[in-house]
């Protein structure tokens, strides 16, 4: 059986918490794209993580963690996050690394951070993680699948191709110091040592995998609106945020998905740019991002303060459906405790007329929130294990959003630990 485990809106839903607890179950852990750029945080008996590359089942000794074909690669940021699990007393993980996953060259570092200076205050608010950079030469054909490490000759011509166009650009677009060939080529002989014991085709492996019934997770990074066809395009990522592309970017049937688990966040949060049309600011915001996830609500790769906002049914609704929602997991509900009253977004007023479905990113960017306001539950819900312990508005909160977005919330999440969870 196949589930993904995706995000139905801006990231940082707490898919990492979900795929954590989901992976009790599993056999195998697929990332399936996406780089380094965003991270997931969990928490478990060995402590607090924030996990970049690695998939969010690493920490049961029972799984095998797979880094799919759709990957972003960055080869030493992968081996640094093995080590840092490992010297904190995880058991080394089952790693296997597909052979035709692309690698984030350290040219793609330099252009990500080249090209938000040279924007300026016009940039993409981009974690310079290389990413941007790296998809257009996926796309463009000038990548580098890690098999080719293992093509000394091969490799090093092709190096000396894609340098020229490089080089042109270093030297007239940014006026920066040129690359090297033989430097690449040294680098990526380290990256190759390094990822070498972990090289095999983990398209077959999980067809194989799937014959023999195996439970497998595929584990999303960000959310429906970073997707870049169906999200708030030019403000997204680069890859496919959707469960959809979990089959292209792990290699496998689309018909073997056979449930998505979105995973959609009690109130909303934003890191980097972009519309968003149920934010709050000022002492409320703080308020909110200061209780927010587990420490509050900072960006798990930048540390940056999320940009915050109340509970958006429309923004879900689209993301829920484009996801092809089976089940979502509604998380940190416990955070809204606090409130005496919760305003929640219904509808998007644009040019005087309400819509409850989600524009393109020009009219998205008119839009005002339609707010209803919902009675608080004023009390603290952690440590709740029944649904029907919990206070009656909150049950109400859970209800309204559900009937709202229209999907079956059948995990709800109440607090950061992996036993923090209610099944409806």
């Amino acid at each position: 059986m196949v589930k993904a485990v995706v995000g139905a809106n801006w990231g940082d839903e707490g898919k990492g918490k979900i795929t954590d607890t989901l992976s009790k179950e599993a056999d195998i852990i697929v990332r399936f794209q996406g780089g380094a750029n965003a991270g997931h945080t969990i928490v478990n008996d060995y402590g607090k993580f924030a996990l970049h590359t690695l998939p969010s089942g690493v920490f049961y000794d029972h799984t095998t963690s797979i880094i799919g074909n759709g990957v972003a690669l960055n080869i030493p940021v992968l081996f640094k996050e093995i080590k840092d699990i490992v010297d904190r007393g995880v058991p080394m993980p089952k790693i296997l690394v597909s052979d035709r996953a692309q690698i984030v060259m350290p040219y793609h570092i330099l252009f990500d951070e080249y090209e938000e200076e040279r924007l300026a205050g016009k940039s993409f608010g981009s974690t310079k993680s290389g990413i941007a950079p790296f998809y257009s030469d996926k796309y463009a054909k000038i990548g580098f699948q890690v098999a080719e490490l293992f093509d000394e000759e091969g490799l090093k011509e092709k190096l000396e191709r894609v340098i020229v166009q490089k080089n042109t650009l270093l030297e007239h677009l940014y006026h920066k110091p040129l690359l090297n060939v033989d430097e690449l080529f040294n680098t990526l002989m380290e990256y190759k040592k390094m990822v070498e014991p972990y090289v095999c085709d983990t398209s077959a492996y999980l067809y194989k995998a799937i014959k023999e019934g195996k439970n497998i997770l595929l584990e999303g990074q960000l959310g429906s609106l970073k997707d870049p066809d169906h999200g708030i395009y030019p403000m997204v990522t680069s890859s496919s945020t959707l469960a959809a592309y979990g089959a292209i970017g792990a290699g496998i049937p689309p018909y073997e998905i056979k449930k998505i688990i979105t995973v959609v966040k009690a109130y909303s949060s934003a890191v980097g740019a972009g519309a968003f049309v149920s934010e709050i600011f000022g002492d409320e915001a703080d308020e909110l991002r200061r209780r927010g996830g587990d420490g509050g609500e900072y960006g798990a790769t930048t540390g940056r303060p999320r940009r915050m906002g109340w509970f958006d049914c429309v923004a879900t609704k689209y993301g829920c459906r484009i996801q092809g929602t089976t089940d979502v997991a509604f998380t940190v509900l416990d955070v809204l405790g606090y409130l005496d009253e919760i305003p929640v977004c219904v509808g998007y007023e644009v040019d005087g007329e309400v819509t409850t479905d989600f524009p393109t990113t020009a009219k998205l960017e008119k839009a005002k929130p339609v707010l209803k306001t919902l009675p608080g539950w004023k009390t603290d819900i952690r440590g709740i294990k029944k649904y029907e312990e919990l206070p009656e508005n909150c049950r109400k909160y859970i209800e309204f959003v559900e009937e709202q977005i229209g999907f079956p919330i059948t995990m709800v999440s109440n607090g950061p630990g992996r036993e923090d969870i209610i099944y409806r």
